[in-house]
């Protein structure tokens, strides 16, 4: 197998044309450029310069080669540049979980902010909660709070479900409802709309449910989109209303492309929090993850 300081060697010789400039610039002794070029030029058995008394000339094959190996040897030598730059900067590779909607509301437009360097996992956060705990990952975005020895959980963000619905939807009946306090009208009103929903089993809508009307809903979604981008792109281009999470929502409703429908609501709050390992994470990873959650 070829070793890849031949061809670091040959550029440098071409390059500067002599064996001495091509020794400065790799920094070896010129013993061991005289070395590299012989043992290349045996492999492929064709001499590559013509060895003048002040100059290395280059042969029809050195040139031959030169054109074909140059693109791939400045490829490979700027990867190994940018890597010892980023390792001398001591700036570690952190693997953050967070689901996906925090991650397009809030961490996407602060990311380009940061100096570090990041690889973003989205999925369930329970099981990337369990990866924490198992040391597969080192941060994670969650939900739970739990009792796990050596897991730290730092408050990120406290989050309201809110209802929700397209701006041109009427809601003249439910305002009047709500204004009159009459819960069964509201309720009613709410069972008869199209509703959107990020899994059949509407666990957002439940909890609000049951803070305002005191029961469980008897509504089956007609929309079940895994995805609050794609729900809340969905309702504001339909028509209909949903449950979701205050900060998913702050935009668009500032924007009017949705809006709010009971503001007053009792609204079901839980709190996001910043889950790792404290004796996996240097102080270096957990400052700049707490800097790009602005904590």
């Amino acid at each position: 197998m070829v070793n890849f300081e031949w061809f670091r060697t040959f550029k440098a010789i071409y390059q500067t044309g002599t064996l001495t400039g091509a020794a400065h610039e790799l920094l070896i002794s010129q013993p061991n450029v005289s070395q590299h070029l012989a043992s290349l030029e045996a492999y492929i058995c064709h001499p590559l310069f013509e060895r003048q008394p002040r100059r290395m000339v280059p042969t029809d094959y050195g040139k031959l080669l030169y054109t074909q190996i140059i693109d791939a040897v400045e490829k490979l030598e700027n990867v190994e540049t940018d890597f010892r730059n980023t390792c001398a900067r001591e700036v570690p590779l952190t693997c953050i979980g967070a689901p996906k909607e925090f991650f397009q509301t809030v961490i996407a437009p602060r990311i380009s902010q940061s100096a570090a360097n990041f690889i973003f996992e989205f999925g369930d956060t329970k099981l990337m909660l369990e990866k924490v705990v198992r040391g597969d990952m080192y941060f994670t975005l969650t939900t739970a709070c739990g009792q796990e020895k050596n897991i730290q959980y730092e408050p990120v963000l406290e989050e309201k479900q809110v209802l929700v619905s397209n701006a041109g939807l009427d809601d003249t009946i439910f305002r009047k409802a709500i204004r009159k306090k009459d819960s069964a009208a509201a309720e009613a009103w709410l069972s008869e709309q199209t509703w959107y929903a990020y899994s059949s089993d509407i666990p957002a809508t439940r909890r609000f449910w049951l803070e305002n009307f005191n029961r469980r809903p008897q509504i089956k979604p007609r929309f079940v989109i895994p995805d609050y981008d794609g729900i809340l792109k969905a309702l504001a281009a339909g028509s209909g209303v949903t449950v979701v999470a205050d900060y998913l929502v702050k935009d668009l409703l500032r924007k009017k492309e949705l809006k709010q429908l009971w503001t007053d609501a009792q609204a079901p709050c839980q709190t996001i929090y910043l889950a790792y390992d404290k004796t996996r994470v240097t102080t270096s990873q957990v400052k700049q993850v707490k800097a790009l959650l602005h904590l």
